[in-house]
């Protein structure tokens, strides 16, 4: 059981990222009385599964041939990463252009405004980006299938319960707590993509061991900080895209992206607060707030 536990971890840690940001999708979707849009979400991750193992496994067989399963990981979760973050960021701006929209005359248009194929993305490009890297391990022998799929349940149970209590949270308070995660989420995203990129540009060779590049700004692998497994730190990777040993450069743009985005949020708010006329307050969901 012991041996098994960091294929539990890994299958909880890459489940819960994904998870949590369908779900949070979903209940938004939910509140503003748009759930036409929910199959979309569910076929995306759907696809996103099925694509995850195909192309672990080709992704597999290619690093048999070229050699060096990891460095090839690290190749795909760097472009895979970086993809995902397009995404989530086109997602993150039309929610901070729409985020003083959301009484009962525009959820009618807000929701008709949100695309069917960007939500069906999304949700696509988080499931694969995170099924990907489970399923190059285990075809690679590395993990245990039964062990992951375990720790994968868990987190599907976590998030489930996640989403069942954000049932009665009023529909600003989720569209805050939504695009508060998408933001640090996004963030980690680039930082990882940066990383995993110059990871696997170490590994081919392309990069020196020693260039100022890779040069860490601090390391608490060996700490409760281990972004992995650590019992603090993995809980921080999760929810706020903490990472316990960046390099330099991961940290500045990861940081720089997330605090932009973050005053791309507030300055945004005010200006519509300028502009906006309340007609009446927030309501709990779109449907209640039409028949008011």
């Amino acid at each position: 059981m012991t041996q098994n536990i960091p294929a539990i971890i890994m299958g909880f840690r890459e489940g819960l990222e994904a998870f949590l940001v369908i779900a949070l999708i979903l209940r938004y979707l939910t509140t503003i009385g748009n759930t036409q849009l929910k199959g979309k979400v569910y076929m995306g991750g759907l696809a996103g599964i099925f694509g995850s193992v195909l192309l672990g496994l080709g992704l597999f067989m290619v690093a048999n041939v070229l050699g060096g399963v990891s460095t090839l990981s690290k190749a795909w979760e760097s472009g895979a990463s970086f993809i995902a973050l397009i995404l989530v960021t086109t997602f993150i701006i039309w929610m901070i252009r729409h985020g003083n929209q959301m009484t009962s005359n525009v959820c009618e248009q807000v929701s008709q405004n949100l695309s069917a194929t960007g939500v069906f993305l999304i949700a696509f490009a988080m499931v694969m980006r995170e099924g990907t890297e489970i399923a190059v391990f285990s075809f690679a022998g590395k993990y245990s299938t039964a062990a992951v799929f375990f720790g994968i349940g868990i987190s599907l149970v976590l998030t489930l319960f996640i989403y069942r209590s954000l049932i009665r949270v009023r529909i600003d308070l989720i569209f805050q707590i939504t695009l508060v995660y998408l933001i640090l989420q996004a963030g980690f995203l680039l930082g990882y993509s940066v990383h995993e990129g110059f990871s696997a540009m170490k590994g081919y060779g392309l990069l020196a061991k020693d260039s100022l590049l890779l040069e860490k700004a601090f390391n608490l692998s060996s700490t409760i900080f281990n972004h992995k497994d650590g019992i603090i730190g993995m809980p921080l990777n999760v929810l706020l895209g903490w990472y316990s040993k960046p390099e330099w450069i991961q940290l500045i743009v990861q940081y720089s992206y997330t605090f932009g985005i973050f005053a791309f949020w507030f300055f945004s708010n005010k200006n519509q607060s300028k502009q906006k006329t309340i007609s009446r307050p927030y309501s709990m969901d779109c449907k209640a707030a039409a028949t008011s």
